[in-house]
């Protein structure tokens, strides 16, 4: 048997609960990890609210991406073996003391990071690996915009732009917000309750227009990002914070010669995951295990205290990662 936390019901951070459940078994292909740390992430406050249930075979239990030691392996596993620390990329399952992953899901825990730091790298470095630099294309040289700047992914994503030669714009909602940014690697910091961020990007670049937008908020946002690209300039939605629906001038993306696409990485097969992952091994992984590029850590919360975690993450004050410590 193994501790975990439940979802009692669809509703606010209250309604997670601990709980007992029987401990998984790995399949041929897959690990069976002791959990650490799992870290938290807005999908997990949506499948709390009842709005993003997990995909068909994925564990009904919260929680997207680990860190912890390898417990057992599946018949067919050559990668990894028991005790090897790793975190890794889950549908769900992560709240949990005892996780299953396809071992191409799972990376070696880079360097001399511990497992807090380890378990909040997974989501956000897939979904920015994926969105910027594969389907958004960034290129050394160019200009990236990303909003919320100070979330998981905004910290990850700024960081790794600069590391790959982009000069970087991002907003964010308070001055303190701003300065971590900049401290980050962010060129041009916009606090966009003091400034239109469309008018900003198009003083900072005389008129040009930003290459790259990776967008999470949507709603009236989108139009505005129409104003604030570049002529062929490519937009990124990988999130709906402002809504999902907008009224949009089209005209700025035929004039523009703009490309706007979007994607979800959770219902993703095991396969397309695995490639992402060998890239990040390669391209990545020698960053984090040099410490050029880290995750930024907000706040540990013990794993008894999901909730407080959850909630953490809807006040919308935190920078960087909320991660549950497991042990």
């Amino acid at each position: 048997m193994m501790r975990a936390i439940e979802i009692r019901e669809p509703g606010g951070p209250e309604v997670l609960q601990l709980a007992t459940r029987d401990r998984p078994v790995p399949a041929e292909s897959e690990l069976l990890v002791k959990v650490f740390a799992a870290g938290i992430n807005r999908p997990d406050c949506l499948q709390r609210q009842g709005a993003y249930p997990p995909p068909p075979g994925a564990s009904d239990i919260p929680g997207l991406e680990i860190a912890g030691e390898v417990s057992a392996v599946g018949a067919a596993v050559t990668r990894f073996k028991p005790g090897d620390r790793v975190c890794a990329l889950v549908p769900g399952g992560g709240y949990a003391e005892f996780c299953c992953v396809d071992e191409t899901n799972a990376l070696p825990a880079p360097g001399s990071l511990t497992m807090t730091e380890a378990a909040a790298i997974p989501e956000t470095f897939f979904t920015v690996w994926h969105n910027v630099f594969k389907r958004g294309g960034l290129k050394a040289g160019e200009t990236f915009l990303v909003h919320g700047g100070t979330s998981g992914i905004g910290t990850t994503a700024i960081q790794l732009a600069k590391a790959f030669g982009a000069k970087v714009f991002a907003t964010a909602g308070s001055e303190a917000k701003c300065e971590a940014m900049r401290e980050l690697g962010a060129d041009v910091a916009i606090n966009y309750r003091d400034a239109d961020f469309v008018e900003a990007v198009k003083e900072a670049t005389k008129g040009r227009g930003v290459d790259l937008i990776l967008d999470m908020v949507g709603g009236d946002y989108i139009t505005r990002n129409y104003q604030a690209a570049a002529v062929e300039g490519r937009i990124v939605q990988i999130a709906f914070l402002r809504g999902r629906k907008a009224e949009v001038d089209f005209s700025l993306l035929m004039m523009k010669r703009l490309s706007h696409t979007g994607s979800t990485l959770r219902a993703r097969d095991i396969a397309f995951k695995a490639g992402i992952a060998d890239e990040l091994r390669q391209h990545v992984w020698p960053l984090l295990s040099e410490r050029k590029v880290l995750p930024v850590m907000d706040s540990i919360f013990p794993m008894e205290q999901a909730s407080a975690a959850h909630q953490r993450m809807e006040d919308g004050d935190h920078i960087g990662k909320i991660v549950l410590d497991m042990t």
